[in-house]
């Protein structure tokens, strides 16, 4: 029996990477199980690689598959991205490749086997979440974001025409562009996803430039609807600077605190106690400007909320299993209506999958329901 450290210099540079390569060509018969586990399994070595900085198997701990797990229930309770028991399916995956990984001497026990590793993980509660945003309701939430605006500019709410402006934008740039939410605001657990900021958008070619779910920078395109909300958004808003976000947060704190961070307590505090009349976020508002110390953006979570109020605010009620209008349910619904009106490749450009596969994949119900129509037709 092989000792622990005759394990490690046995994984000593053994990439993840290669080692899934190996489990698939050795161990997974079935050539559909492999195609199946493959895109997961490569999805786990570049969260390792991206995220973690972990290369070699050798290294992964418990504390490693923890932060995948995270992510994986980000990517569900958040991101809305995938379902609960899509998340429980790709840890089985990575959990059954790591045992493996023990059989096959590369690490003395399975990291995925422990209670610290499991925990983030969501529960799986047996119903499919997925949902489209139906055209009633997108027409009925921006018409509500647009009259928010005017409401906010004859002063009859309590909402600042600042955030009213800020809000209607942040709807119609998730209902036109097909962004996800990662890639238009920030992510406190991911340094590089801080936000979309006004230097990523292009107005003459009408496109964002963003962080893609493949770790690297893609471009998005937005209609002319998009166009003429985000430029009245941008003149309102005024950005001293290029980096500025395109969505700011409201959150004083953390306001505050990227001022700390760049102009120091001391200047901060001061602006704070000589203020007069002045409010504490009007004073930190000046003080990113004066400094030109961009505000952070509105971070995912933050606009979760803010669409389970809007959603509320708006009266609809949503069918399905979540009882507001999710941010990636915007995405799935301009793919299924550039699917369903026959531009399959418009849909893979605009949503920017891979392959055209993933695409019909992921509009799979629609193309059935387009097969019963034309049987329908055919036999009329």
């Amino acid at each position: 029996m092989s000792t622990p450290s005759e394990r490690r210099a046995h994984s000593q540079g053994k990439t993840i990477q290669d080692a899934i390569e190996r489990y698939l060509t050795y161990k997974i018969q079935a050539e559909g199980s492999r195609t199946t586990m493959r895109s997961p399994l490569i999805g786990f070595a570049e969260f390792c690689q991206d995220e973690l900085s972990l290369e070699d198997i050798g290294d992964l701990e418990p504390a490693d598959v923890r932060r995948y797990n995270e992510d994986l229930y980000d990517r569900t309770k958040i991101d809305e991205e995938i379902s609960a028991s899509t998340a429980q399916t790709y840890f089985a995956y990575v959990r059954a490749f790591l045992s493996w990984c023990v059989r096959d001497q590369l690490l003395e026990t399975n990291p995925a086997d422990t209670t610290e590793a499991m925990d983030p993980l969501p529960e799986d509660d047996g119903k499919r979440k997925t949902q489209y945003w139906s055209e009633d309701e997108r027409e009925q939430l921006i018409n509500y974001v647009t009259k928010r605006v005017d409401m906010a500019l004859e002063g009859i709410i309590r909402v600042d025409r600042e955030t009213a402006f800020r809000d209607r934008a942040i709807v119609v740039m998730l209902d036109g562009t097909g962004a996800r939410g990662a890639e238009l605001f920030s992510d406190p657990k991911d340094e590089k996803r801080d936000g979309l900021r006004w230097s990523d958008v292009d107005f003459e070619e009408r496109s964002i430039e963003v962080y893609g779910k493949s770790r690297d920078y893609e471009t998005a395109p937005f209609p002319e609807s998009v166009h003429d909300v985000l430029e009245r958004w941008r003149g309102l808003l005024d950005p001293p600077i290029d980096e500025w976000p395109v969505f700011p947060t409201g959150h004083y704190q953390s306001k505050r605190e990227a001022l700390v961070e760049s102009i120091g307590e001391e200047t901060v505090s001061a602006a704070l106690e000589g203020r007069g009349d002045a409010g504490k976020t009007e004073v930190l508002d000046r003080l990113h400007r004066e400094h030109e110390v961009p505000p952070p953006s509105i971070s995912k979570e933050g606009v979760r909320r803010l669409m389970k109020r809007l959603t509320k605010e708006a009266g609809i009620d949503p069918d399905g299993d979540y009882d507001y209008l999710t941010l990636h349910g915007a995405r799935r619904a301009l793919g299924r209506d550039l699917y369903a009106s026959g531009l399959s490749e418009k849909a893979q450009e605009a949503l920017r999958h891979q392959s055209i596969e993933t695409t019909h994949e992921a509009y799979s119900d629609t193309k059935m329901k387009d097969v019963s129509d034309s049987i329908d037709e055919v036999r009329d």
